[in-house]
């Protein structure tokens, strides 16, 4: 059986510089409630990568959950933000790194 994740990446719109300090609490708050869920592996800000706001790789039982998920981001919510949406094959020593 696969071993999927799906990796949002955000990246800025032209809005992206009007970012309100409601919207980072509301979007800080929405990482908080995906870790809290076990719907978050791992997210992180991209530094030196311009037009990239960050990503998030998302633990998910489908793509279907995992897009709801993204649509719901506030930075995308709010417009600062768009997303595409990778599917991710993990590769580890269970599947011998999918050899």
């Amino acid at each position: 059986m696969e071993n999927l994740m799906y990796m949002m990446l955000l990246e800025k719109s032209k809005t992206y510089n009007r970012l309100t300090k409601k919207a980072v609490e509301e979007h800080v708050e929405n990482i908080r409630r995906l870790d809290g869920a076990g719907k978050l592996e791992l997210c992180g800000v991209f530094k030196g990568w311009p037009g990239m706001a960050g990503m998030y790789i998302l633990k998910t039982e489908s793509r279907e959950e995992a897009e709801e998920i993204c649509k719901m981001e506030p930075l995308v919510a709010g417009g600062y933000a768009s997303y595409k949406l990778v599917t991710l094959q993990i590769a580890n020593r269970e599947n011998n790194y999918l050899l």
